[in-house]
């Protein structure tokens, strides 16, 4: 114990100079050896790694903005399509719409012009029917006058006068 009362660490004696030395080179020595190389082979890998994964962590970003531009592109073009399809099927409504506005209006023509010859034929049977009385009432006059008198003329024109006043009064 006379030792350890005796020894001072603000005055070290020669040879605990010495042999700490000798130790902590012998000690940087095997460090150095078998503990530094690994240690930076550890760190140069470690580097190594996080300077592959910053790699592809900025292709992976460059290929999200590609995949990104990209589908901004296919929206865009689905986009059109169906603008484009929207388009046709307006275009198409359209036609239709004008087509059956056209068959309707050719139906109600037809229509017209079937009503109309309906009317002139029914007119022309009209025509023909009123001829047929007013030649049939021209026979029935023409009998009456002469089963009057044909002696007195004066008579026979003053009478046939007075049936035709009758047939336009009726």
């Amino acid at each position: 114990m006379l030792f350890l009362a005796d020894f001072n660490v603000l005055k070290p004696e020669p040879g605990l100079l010495i042999w700490t030395t000798v130790i902590f080179l012998l000690f940087w020595f095997l460090m150095s050896r078998f503990a530094f190389k690994p240690i930076g082979a550890a760190l140069k890998q470690r580097e190594t790694d996080i300077q592959n994964a910053l790699d592809e962590a900025k292709k992976a970003r460059e290929e999200m903005s590609h995949l990104q531009a990209e589908n901004e592109k296919l929206l865009a073009q689905a986009r059109e399509e169906r603008s484009a399809i929207l388009k046709e099927a307006k275009d198409a409504k359209d036609e239709i719409i004008a087509e059956a506005k056209e068959r309707a209006n050719a139906e109600y023509k037809r229509k017209v012009e079937s009503a109309i010859q309906d009317i002139e034929n029914q007119k022309m049977a009209a025509v023909v029917s009123l001829k047929n009385e007013v030649g049939q009432m021209a026979v029935e006059i023409a009998e009456k006058i002469l089963r009057k008198e044909l002696a007195n003329k004066s008579e026979q024109e003053n009478y046939a006068k007075s049936l035709a006043d009758n047939i336009k009064l009726n």
